[in-house]
């Protein structure tokens, strides 16, 4: 038995089994992570398809997922390579890259004005110790890190992270505790907590993805815009809209009109605020 003391659930972990993320098990009683170096996606992005739109503008990032995810969000759009059940068949077959081997991979696309390495897809936290290991690599090469991420994860974590990591877009998927336990299996306290550090120690930008019926009340922009503005109101906030898909068919897509009456409720607290999906 181990437990893993990544996120909230500090799962015990039985010999020979994995935590409630799939990725995280135990052998020979200590924590280890199944998915360190299986690469199930690699490919050079803008920078603000992250979304960053305020970190390097025009410049280009190669992204590299893994498989495993510690939330349950039901419209997931990479749940081929998060928490479906075929996600884990799929990234333990996947190809298995060294932290050297990414570096080489950025180190090649420079000429196509590749700025570093974002770690991305899937939930890169619940494989932490693979973004440390090769964002330390890239940032001796004089690259950078971006991170796209959740936010589910300790302090701790975060701590051993933010020394190589540059640039961060955390989800802040809604601002209540019990659409954050009972829709997407989170901790909205936890994501705060780690927002909260997190934008003391790189240049962070926030998302927000508008599901219809749960999340989408002008109060609780009110509310959660105010709360980033307490933080800082320089603070580059994304509001998007929803798509059906996944196990979340039963609603129809965010009304384009409501994703701007939404942005011009967060413009009364932050100075940068995109829309996106519209």
């Amino acid at each position: 038995m181990a437990s893993c003391n990544v996120c909230f659930r500090k799962c015990e972990i039985r010999e020979g089994s994995t935590g409630f993320c799939g990725v995280r098990s135990c052998r020979d009683g200590k924590v280890v992570c199944d998915n360190y170096g299986r690469v199930t996606s690699l490919a050079l992005d803008p920078i603000e398809k992250k979304p960053l739109r305020r970190y390097y503008p025009g410049s280009a990032v190669l992204s590299v997922g893994s498989f495993g995810c510690n939330l349950r969000c039901p419209f997931c759009q990479n749940h081929d390579i998060s928490w479906s059940e075929e996600s884990f068949v799929y990234g333990k077959k996947a190809e298995k890259f060294s932290p050297e081997d990414i570096l080489r991979a950025a180190l090649s696309c420079a000429d196509r004005g590749n700025i570093g390495v974002a770690y991305t897809y899937n939930e890169p936290l619940v494989g932490y110790e693979f973004v440390r290991d090769c964002a330390k690599l890239i940032r001796d090469a004089g690259m950078k890190n971006v991170m796209v991420t959740n936010g589910t994860a300790s302090v701790d974590v975060l701590e051993e992270l933010l020394p190589y990591i540059d640039a961060m877009n955390i989800d802040l998927k809604g601002f209540s505790e019990e659409y954050y336990r009972k829709t997407l299996g989170g901790s909205l306290e936890m994501v705060k907590e780690f927002i909260e550090r997190a934008a003391w120690g790189c240049h962070v930008e926030l998302t927000t993805l508008i599901v219809p019926g749960e999340n989408d009340s002008l109060e609780e922009m009110e509310r959660m815009s105010s709360w980033i503005a307490g933080l800082d109101s320089e603070i580059p906030y994304h509001i998007s809209r929803f798509f059906p898909g996944f196990h979340m068919t039963d609603r129809q897509a965010t009304d384009v009109r409501l994703v701007y009456e939404l942005a011009e409720v967060a413009k009364k607290k932050l100075k940068y605020v995109y829309t996106g999906n519209c």
